[in-house]
């Protein structure tokens, strides 16, 4: 299991901060994939996203995600 946060303008394309999917050991691209099959809308701000995990950011859509990972997808911010 592998818990999703979505922050800005993430949250307002799925309707909510968070969500648990059944994706543990899969890669970031496959996630991105299985996140945009579930939420179309989220499909052009996903592509300007930054995702991380822990407090990294993840840098290659190739790296493994493990099994009771947070995956936060966090668009770009303006303003200040």
């Amino acid at each position: 299991m592998v818990r999703v946060l979505f922050f800005a303008s993430a949250r307002e394309s799925v309707g909510h901060a968070e969500e648990d999917f059944d994706v543990g050991g899969h890669s970031v691209g496959s996630i991105k994939t299985v996140l945009v099959e579930r939420y179309p809308a989220l499909a052009p701000v996903l592509a300007r996203s930054r995702l991380a995990m822990g407090h990294h950011f993840v840098q290659h859509d190739d790296a493994t995600v493990p099994d009771g990972a947070v995956l936060a997808v966090i668009p770009p911010v303006a303003g200040g």
